[in-house]
């Protein structure tokens, strides 16, 4: 079986950079290494998120929304990840049930028992070895998210940047009350730090999660 590593974090935390980072850091040691992400990370989860985060799509019901994460989750568990850690691979995935947990839970107010059944289903009980939090003040990261979205000229995955701060607010408290439910799975790190200096408290976190667990084995 392989290992299965999850970032999660506001939006503009810098998950997307940071786990490119660490990918190839750890493929440069010699680790196989599959890099993913939620909602999408296959060809018919990637139409669901294409829905999920369009930002005319205002008028999605929370508990539509809720639903559409467990289906593009159930299509990419089953076509993606599970398939990798059964061939004993390193699953690095950029967002996954903890996520929903934040986001349509603490977020959204939806009820957080069926959400945990949803995640639960829709992941074939598939509970990462390791999630890192990138934690960042919620209107930093909206700042950042927003920069980001006119140096790129696209808009078009902006739906949750447009929420209020309160909203982003109540994620970012979500994730740390996860982070504080399950210590030995989460792994904290600072947002505000330089790209270089995030990266290299993540690699060092990582790395020593990954020699502990071959002492395990």
């Amino acid at each position: 079986m392989g290992l299965f590593i999850t970032f999660e974090g506001i939006e503009g935390s810098g998950k997307s950079t940071q786990i490119v980072l660490l990918c190839a850091a750890l493929r440069q040691i010699g680790y196989e290494v599959v890099q993913t992400r939620e909602p999408g990370g296959c060809a018919i989860a990637d139409q669901i998120r294409s829905i999920l985060l369009h930002p005319q799509n205002t008028a999605l019901d929370p508990t539509a929304e809720l639903l559409l994460y467990a289906a593009a989750r159930a299509q990419h568990v089953s076509e993606v990840i599970r398939p990798a850690l059964d061939d004993e691979k390193l699953v690095l995935c950029d967002r996954y049930t903890d996520a929903t947990l934040a986001y349509q839970g603490d977020g959204r107010g939806l009820d957080q028992q069926l959400i945990g059944q949803l995640n639960c289903v829709a992941s074939q009980a598939t509970i990462p070895d390791l999630t890192i939090l990138i934690d960042l003040q919620p209107d930093i990261g909206l700042k950042r998210a927003l920069s980001r979205e006119v140096a790129l000229q696209d808009s078009s995955e902006g739906r949750f940047e447009r929420e209020a701060m309160a909203f982003h607010q109540r994620v970012r408290d979500g994730y740390l009350a996860l982070a504080k439910a399950e210590p030995d799975r989460f792994a904290i790190v600072d947002g505000s730090l330089s790209i270089e200096q995030l990266a290299a408290q993540i690699q060092q976190k990582t790395l020593k999660f990954l020699n502990k667990m071959k002492v395990q084995q």
